[in-house]
């Protein structure tokens, strides 16, 4: 490690600088309070919330299973929306029997050259699986979300995730989604899907 008297910059500035307080700008998934929302997610508005429900899981499992699960779409003011996601299995009782996916992310509608949000969107998701995704898709109307993996990349421990389809939508005011997944060669297989209720925002 370089001394003080081997570096020939000096010591950085911010060495003796007084300390810093907490993160000072505050991320909201209800639109009541915090930051407004940026003009360019104004398409993407009913999707913003907390939301709780119950769906299936298939492939790449051997049977199909049941979970619970919770999803946070919230925003801090600038043009994207942060997609945060936890699941849980259910037993044949509808109990707890074991954590499951984990998911965070972004959404972000692509600008026109005046800063307009257009219909094409991006996202990028990430899990501890060591898997990377990155979507592109477009926006339909104001209550449905259509994306596909333009690239997909794992570690060398992840799992082979090779390319996925993620379809959103607000219907009777509960948000549906249906997600498939290859893995290896395989084709797009149904792998989660959910109806989750509002229950924040």
């Amino acid at each position: 490690m370089v001394s003080e008297q081997d570096n020939p910059l000096g010591p950085p500035p911010w060495l003796n600088a007084p300390p810093v307080g907490p993160y000072p700008y505050e991320e909201t998934h209800d639109l009541r309070q915090g930051a407004d929302l940026h003009p360019a997610l104004l398409g993407l508005l009913p999707f913003v919330g907390l939301w709780r429900g119950r769906g299936q899981g298939g492939f790449p499992a051997e049977k199909d299973y049941d979970f619970a699960q919770e999803v946070r779409i919230s925003h801090d003011g600038r043009p994207f929306l942060r997609f945060e996601s936890r699941s849980w299995l259910l037993d044949d009782e509808s109990q707890p029997a074991g954590e499951w996916i984990v998911e965070s992310g972004f959404w972000r509608p692509v600008l026109n050259a005046e800063g307009r949000a257009t219909d094409d969107m991006e996202a990028v998701i990430v899990n501890p699986e060591g898997v990377v995704e990155i979507y592109v898709g477009n926006t339909v109307g104001t209550t449905r979300l259509e994306i596909d993996t333009d690239a997909v990349a794992y570690t060398p421990t992840g799992q082979h995730l090779t390319g996925a389809r993620r379809l959103f939508g607000i219907v009777d005011a509960a948000l549906l989604y249906a997600h498939e997944v290859s893995i290896d060669k395989s084709e797009l297989q149904p792998h989660m899907s959910a109806r989750l209720l509002r229950i924040g925002g």
